[in-house]
C-alpha cells in the first residue's frame, strides 16, 4: 500500500507541475522555486508531516520534499541552538544532498562534452 500512495502522492506532484508548465507562462524554473516554498510553508504549518507519514518517499523526494528537509532541519536546530540555528539548520540537514548534487553535476561536466 505504501509503494501506491507513495506514486499517487509523487504522481500529482508532477500533474500539478507539469499543468502549470503547459497552461500557464510560468516557467519552469520558477515552478521549482515555489515547489521548495510550497514545502517550506506546509512543513511550518503541519500540513507535510503527514503527507510524508503517508506517502513516504513519494512526499520526500520532489522539489516539496526538499523543502521539507530545509523546514525539519531548521526546526530542530533552532530547538537545539537557539535563533542562530535558523542559520546554519537547512544547510546541515540537507548537506548530503547538496555535496551530492555537486559532485554528480561536476562528474557528468567532466564525462560529456558540451555543444555549442
Amino acid at each position: 500500500m505504501l509503494y501506491l500512495s507513495s506514486f499517487i502522492i509523487g504522481g500529482l506532484f508532477c500533474v500539478i507541475a507539469q499543468i502549470l508548465i503547459d497552461k500557464t507562462k510560468i516557467t519552469p524554473a520558477r515552478i521549482l522555486v515555489t515547489y521548495v516554498c510550497a514545502g517550506v510553508v506546509l512543513t511550518a504549518v503541519g500540513i507535510y508531516e503527514p503527507l510524508v507519514n503517508f506517502a513516504g518517499a513519494g512526499a520526500t523526494v520532489p522539489l516539496t520534499g526538499f523543502g521539507y528537509s530545509l523546514a525539519k532541519g531548521i526546526e530542530e536546530s533552532v530547538a537545539n541552538d537557539g535563533w542562530l540555528g535558523a542559520f546554519s539548520g537547512g544547510l546541515t540537514a540537507c548537506s548530503a544532498g547538496i555535496a551530492a548534487a555537486i559532485f554528480f553535476g561536476l562528474l557528468a561536466a567532466l564525462l560529456h562534452r558540451s555543444r555549442k
